[in-house]
């Protein structure tokens, strides 16, 4: 039914080793810029890796951040943030986000980024990262290290150059890309469309 190409390199061949802890996480996960803007501070970066979505309905996000992080507590006075999703050529800029402090330093100011007004939220959309989503937090989850900020999507903006002819985002033109073993990786190119496996079935 189905056909499994082998590894180059022989790799599905070889034994499988348990390792209980891992400094790195194995799970690739997506990169994105996070912006928050609190009462009586200027609006901040945080890179954030741990990421992803809760609900489709209502539409439904969340960011995992550590409380010692200086956007912790802006996020908490704030209930509010902006997902910025960064293209591959933003890669150094978002690692710089993710390693320096925004309390003693403008990163707007220091990377060049252009924060502009957000359509509900306070904290304002990046206009170099071509998909901005705002969110509303609608609840915090305490999971050991990390805080976890539950969002409601209230509105999210695409660049006119990341849709095609049919007006539907094109992952290729966003060219976002991951995190995975302390690495920043490319998405690479694309495998099939959802339910492209139905055929390979029928066939």
């Amino acid at each position: 039914m189905f056909k499994h190409n082998k590894f180059k390199n022989g790799v599905n061949n070889m034994s499988k080793k348990i390792i209980n802890k891992m400094n790195v996480s194995p799970l690739p996960e997506p990169t994105v810029l996070v912006t928050v803007k609190a009462e009586d501070k200027s609006p901040n970066i945080i890179t954030i890796a741990w990421t992803g979505v809760f609900s489709h309905s209502p539409s439904t996000v969340y960011i995992a951040v550590h409380p010692a992080r200086y956007s912790h507590s802006m996020l908490k006075d704030s209930m509010e943030y902006v997902i910025n999703i960064p293209s591959e050529n933003l890669a150094k800029i978002t690692d710089y986000c993710g390693i320096v402090s925004g309390k003693n330093i403008d990163k707007f100011k220091e990377t060049g980024l252009t924060p502009i007004p957000a359509s509900i939220v306070k904290a304002p959309l990046i206009k170099e990262c071509l998909v901005n989503i705002e969110c509303k937090v609608k609840d915090i989850l305490n999971f050991g290290s990390h805080d976890i900020f539950v969002g409601e999507v209230v509105a999210t903006h695409y660049d006119e150059e990341v849709l095609n002819e049919n007006g539907v985002p094109d992952a290729e033109r966003i060219r976002s890309y991951g995190y995975t073993f302390g690495e920043y990786r490319s998405m690479g190119e694309k495998l099939g469309l959802a339910g492209y496996s139905k055929k390979s079935i029928e066939d």
